[in-house]
């Protein structure tokens, strides 16, 4: 990463921030703000809501009622700012599997607008980043998942977001690859927002200042880390909120 990367990241908040799905309460007057600069991690069982959340801030699903902004901008009435400003790397790569890395880097790059120049000192760096070098000239698909997953991020890193969203960035990877991925996530710490969706604690704990819990929809715990998953049995904050404070 370089200089040109935001220094104090961007801001989300959320207000009452609501979403169903027929019948079904995905999100339930959820309000919650994440300040600028800072790694926040979002836990929570399967069906918490974490997804819907994530796809309410990027913009990919509108909220039943409430409102969440990116920096003061909103992903319903002014979705190219936010996209402008946020990277994410989803939990099942968004991969071209036929194209080559660096192909594809440079695709997702002027899809962002980025070109000439820009463009290609962006790739550089990226590939030089994320160690993918050796492999630019690979097809994705033949790529080991660690691999992928690397290309994952280096795309969402690519134009230097304000905000990173990053779900589950180390499912499936060896304890190596986690490690790299660790270290990636960890120098982005106070240069841009990242907000990490994580089912596993010890990530939250070693990369995240602050976290919040949800289940069924409902926030059922917010503080720093230490406040959050150092007391009790953390494991009872995933079975509702009789199993952990609000």
């Amino acid at each position: 990463m370089t200089e040109s990367a935001v220094a104090s990241g961007a801001t989300v908040v959320a207000e009452d921030l609501t979403r169903r799905f027929g019948d079904q309460l995905a999100v339930d007057r959820l309000c919650l703000s994440i300040r600028a600069g800072e790694t926040f991690g979002l836990l929570g069982a399967n069906g918490a809501g974490k997804t819907t959340f994530i796809r309410m801030v990027t913009g990919y699903l509108l909220p039943t009622s409430g409102r969440v902004e990116v920096s003061g901008a909103s992903p319903v009435t002014d979705p190219k700012t936010v996209h402008r400003a946020l990277g994410h790397a989803a939990e099942t790569s968004r991969l071209y599997p036929d194209l080559r890395v660096r192909g594809f880097l440079r695709f997702i790059g002027a899809a962002r607008g980025l070109q000439g120049t820009v463009l290609e000192s962006a790739l550089e760096r990226t590939l030089a980043d994320f160690d993918l070098a050796p492999v630019a000239r690979r097809r994705i698909g033949n790529l080991s998942k660690g691999y992928q997953q690397r290309v994952s991020l280096a795309q969402a890193f690519l134009h230097d977001p304000a905000l990173l969203i990053v779900d589950e960035p180390t499912s499936g990877l060896d304890p190596l690859q986690r490690a790299e991925v660790h270290a990636v996530l960890a120098r982005a710490k106070g240069r841009r927002t990242v907000l990490l969706c994580t089912h596993d604690l010890d990530e939250a704990r070693s990369l995240c200042d602050r976290v919040a819990v949800l289940h069924q929809g409902l926030l059922t715990a917010l503080g720093t880390t230490e406040e959050v998953l150092g007391r009790g049995d953390p494991l009872a904050l995933f079975r509702g909120p009789a199993g952990g404070s609000s």
